[in-house]
């Protein structure tokens, strides 16, 4: 929490929000809508309440539309809403008590040595920063309070990590870390998975047992009429008399008339199509038409060249058989990736109970190991980038799999480290103090986060945020 709002406000999105508002306020009346003794409190941190018209202030000032939130609501957008202003009233209490103070004086220069309200000669205009809260629709008091706010949590957060210079030991850490080789053997997984083409057909045959439900297709039975003008008139060309007959048609359909009357009044000839599935070599139109499955289903489609009535008369589940090429493809691909993650998923257990040896991984391997070194955090020339910043946080001897860009797994053990460490004289040191006194720092953050929870106890009213939430439905 301490760290994101840090972050927000030294950040350029902070800047923005506090020196450029864009849409005007709007105050929904939100507060008004409770009323009566606890139920008007939102939150309590410690002793002080939030109350509903604080948190309706809150929600109108974070530009966020009515009809968003309405959209959101079952999302829990208020709740993290509520979060964000428990963590900003949390430090609100925190720069009351310690008791800084941003004078008007120092207020006023800041403003004053903004680029945006300056003219061509480098000096503050009065001008420009009125037509700046004219054009944002913002009151000076207003803006003026945000920059005053915003300067504020500064002050805390320097507070807080301030002052901070790493030792020389932190310093080379941070080198170390970023510079340091890793010698890895790896064996490629897909050497030793079980080639699919070898998997035999009692196995295949077992599998479906197994799993019956996983392999069960819908099938239908497909009636339809493919309606044109020599079939339905006896004519060449499309006519207004055509379009009449095809819009008496659709009126039937509309009425659920089956195909079968249809056919009989106009005169059509039916194609019946039983226990249809769509396979590779279907047309278009039957993969159109199973995409609509429904039992009992009608449906008029223009096709532009001619209309298509179909009814879908049965719908039914069945398990194909084995004997069926394409089915058994689609079992021996299943069966083979699942087999593929029974072996990653043994593996990853054995290697986190630390039960998985060099002797294992000798013994899977079959003498097909590769070695390679990796240069460095960022070195992403076989395995993916975050593959190689875990590997990076691993010592000497430990295992893992990783992945590369292909999705290929590979099993990793870490041989050798290979580190160096930074010259004092260096010109590199003054970089890496910078990054040793960014991760110290958040260190400080991360324990004043802890503490904060120590400190304060928060109690969130649930029937008023209930009510909250109906408001928006």
């Amino acid at each position: 929490m301490l760290n994101k709002l840090r972050n927000f406000s030294k950040g350029k999105l902070a800047g923005v929000l506090v020196a450029i508002i864009i849409i005007p306020f709007v105050f929904w009346g939100m507060g008004s809508v409770f009323s009566g003794g606890n139920t008007n409190s939102v939150v309590k941190i410690n002793n002080q309440n939030v109350s509903t018209q604080d948190f309706a202030d809150f929600i109108n000032n974070s530009k966020i539309s009515s009809e968003t939130i309405k959209e959101n609501i079952n999302n829990n957008v208020l709740e993290e809403l509520l979060t964000q202003l428990i963590s900003t009233s949390l430090i609100d209490i925190e720069i009351d008590e310690i008791q800084f103070f941003i004078s008007d004086e120092m207020l006023a220069k800041k403003i004053k040595n903004e680029k945006s309200f300056k003219d061509e000669n480098n000096n503050f205009s009065r001008t420009k920063y009125e037509k700046f809260l004219l054009k944002n629709n913002i009151s000076s008091v207003k803006f003026e309070q945000d920059i005053r706010d915003n300067e504020l949590k500064k002050k805390l957060f320097i507070y807080i990590g301030g002052g901070i210079k790493s030792p020389f030991f932190l310093i080379n850490k941070s080198y170390k870390e970023k510079y340091k080789e890793l010698e890895v053997d790896y064996l490629d997984l897909n050497s030793i998975y079980v080639n699919k083409n070898e998997i035999s057909l009692n196995n295949l045959k077992k599998h479906v047992d197994q799993n019956k439900e996983k392999f069960l297709v819908e099938k239908i039975d497909i009636s339809l009429i493919k309606i044109t003008p020599e079939n339905l008139l006896g004519e060449i060309e499309f006519t207004e008399n055509f379009f009449k007959k095809i819009d008496e048609i659709e009126e039937l359909v509309g009425n659920n008339v089956q195909i079968n009357e249809i056919a009989k009044k106009y005169n059509l000839k039916i194609k019946n199509i039983e226990e249809h599935y769509p396979k590779n070599n279907n047309d278009d139109l039957l993969k159109e038409i199973y995409q609509k499955r429904k039992k009992n289903v009608s449906e008029l489609l223009d096709k532009n060249d001619f209309f298509l009535l179909y009814e879908i008369k049965n719908l039914k589940k069945v398990l194909p058989s084995l004997e069926d090429n394409e089915f058994l493809e689609i079992v021996r691909n299943d069966l083979f990736e699942v087999n593929k993650f029974n072996l990653h998923k043994d593996l990853i257990s054995k290697i986190a109970k630390k039960e998985f040896t060099n002797e294992d991984f000798f013994n899977l391997s079959k003498g097909i190991v590769k070695n390679l070194k990796i240069k460095s955090i960022l070195d992403k020339n076989i395995f993916t980038r975050d593959s190689v910043k875990f590997l990076y946080s691993l010592n000497i001897n430990n295992f893992s799999l990783v992945s590369d860009d292909k999705n290929n797994v590979y099993l990793v053990k870490i041989k050798n480290i290979y580190e160096k460490n930074l010259n004092k004289n260096s010109q590199e040191v003054k970089k890496f103090a910078k990054q040793a006194n960014i991760n110290l720092r958040n260190y400080l953050y991360n324990s004043y986060d802890l503490l904060l929870n120590e400190k304060y106890k928060i109690e969130i009213n649930q029937n008023t945020l209930n009510r909250m939430k109906n408001y928006f439905k």
